[in-house]
């Protein structure tokens, strides 16, 4: 009996081990110390497509490497727009190149669509690469379901 005893011991023990390596072996590489250029709060970068939908302009446009724009005019941003989104008007894009971000990532809007897309467009001759149109514009914000503000 004592040998069945330990019996069942040892392969209990062997198969704890085993699952032990196995798990350790899907966690992948751990690291103790912090890397010396992370932020720890820092969110990952993001890989947008050159047109982004309503929802992935909410689940983005808060985040502090993304700057959001609206390109229509004055009187229709007051109308409605989308909470945070700073308004810089079409017709001021060009003077307007050096608060445009180079490092971070740009999503442009406006009411449809259309007008961003050419914000996008001009941007791109420009040289920016990290800039993306919202397709459907506010529209498709609060078709979406968002909030708009007033």
């Amino acid at each position: 009996m004592d040998f069945a005893r330990t019996n069942k011991r040892r392969t209990l023990l062997a198969c704890c081990l085993l699952l032990l390596l196995v798990l350790s072996g899907c966690s992948g590489p751990t690291s103790s110390a912090p890397s010396p250029n992370a932020d720890a709060s820092a969110a990952p970068p993001l890989k947008l497509d050159p047109s982004v939908d309503a929802k992935t302009l909410a689940a983005v446009k808060d985040r502090a490497d993304v700057l959001v724009f609206d390109v229509r005019e004055q009187w229709e941003y007051d109308e409605k727009h989308i909470p945070g989104v700073q308004l810089i008007p079409m017709n001021t894009v060009p003077a307007r190149l050096s608060e445009i971000p180079k490092d971070n990532e740009v999503i442009v809007t406006c009411l449809s669509g259309n007008r961003s897309g050419q914000v996008v467009e001009f941007l791109r001759q420009q040289g920016f690469t990290n800039v993306h149109n919202m397709t459907g514009g506010i529209l498709a914000w609060e078709a979406a379901g968002y909030a708009v503000e007033r």
